[in-house]
C-alpha cells in the first residue's frame, strides 16, 4: 500500500491536490469526513459543530483519534482501488497524527507539505468565498495560529516532500502528478483550481 498524506495551511492547495489525485483515479480519504460523520452521529450540524466535535474526539479518544478513525477508511479505499493500492489522505494537522500513520504504514507513508505565502492564500480563499470568514484577513491569521498551535507547523517541517504552490495552476497540478507518480496520465480538470483550495480538514 502506498499512502500519501498532505499537510498545509488554509488556502495552500490541499483540495486541488486531492482533485488531481481523483482525476488520476487515486482514491482520496479526507480526514475531516471523520468529524462530519461524528457530528451526524450526535445529531449535530457539521457546519456549526465541526471544530468542537474534533476537539471532543481528541479529548475522549486521544490526540490521535481522528487519525485512528481514518485508518480503516484508508485500508478500505486501497482495497477497492485499482490504482496499485495508492491512497491520498487529505488534511493531517499534527505530529501525533503523523506518527500514527507512520506507525501503521511505515516506509509506505509519504507526507507532502503544500506551501504558499499568507497573502496568496488569503487571495485564494477570498476568491473561493466559501463563507464570510474566507475574506477576513484577521480571521485567517487566527485560524493559521490555531492550526499551528495544534501542531501543523511542526508537521509541515517533518514532511518528506514539499510542493511550492506559488506558480501557475497548471504548474501546481503537474508537480502534484509527479509526486503521485501519475505524471502525464491524467488531463487537467477544467473546473476548480488551486485557488479553490481545501477539500476537507477537521476545521479545528
Amino acid at each position: 500500500m502506498n499512502v500519501i498524506g498532505t499537510v498545509g495551511l488554509p488556502g495552500s492547495g490541499k483540495g486541488e491536490a486531492a482533485n488531481v489525485a481523483e482525476a488520476a483515479g487515486i482514491p482520496v480519504v479526507v480526514m475531516g469526513d471523520v468529524i462530519r460523520a461524528e457530528c451526524r452521529r450526535r445529531d449535530l450540524d457539521p457546519a456549526q459543530h465541526h471544530g468542537r466535535i474534533a476537539q471532543a474526539l481528541r479529548e475522549e479518544e486521544g490526540d490521535d483519534a481522528i487519525a485512528a478513525r481514518t485508518l480503516p477508511r484508508i485500508r478500505e479505499a486501497a482495497a477497492e482501488s485499482d490504482r496499485d493500492e495508492t491512497v491520498l489522505v487529505d488534511g493531517l494537522r499534527s505530529t501525533v497524527e503523523l506518527e500514527r500513520f507512520r506507525e501503521a504504514f511505515g516506509d509506505d507513508f509519504t507526507l507532502v507539505a503544500i506551501r504558499a505565502p499568507f497573502e496568496l492564500r488569503a487571495e485564494r480563499l477570498g476568491e473561493r468565498g466559501r463563507d464570510d470568514s474566507d475574506a477576513d484577513l484577521s480571521a485567517l491569521r487566527e485560524r493559521d495560529a490555531r492550526e499551528i498551535d495544534l501542531g501543523l507547523g511542526e508537521t509541515l517541517e517533518r514532511a518528506d516532500v514539499e510542493i511550492d504552490n506559488t506558480d501557475s495552476l497548471a504548474a501546481f497540478r503537474e508537480r502534484v502528478r509527479e509526486v503521485l507518480g501519475t505524471d502525464g496520465e491524467a488531463a487537467d480538470r477544467s473546473d476548480g483550481g488551486a485557488e479553490a483550495a481545501e477539500a476537507g480538514g477537521d476545521g479545528a
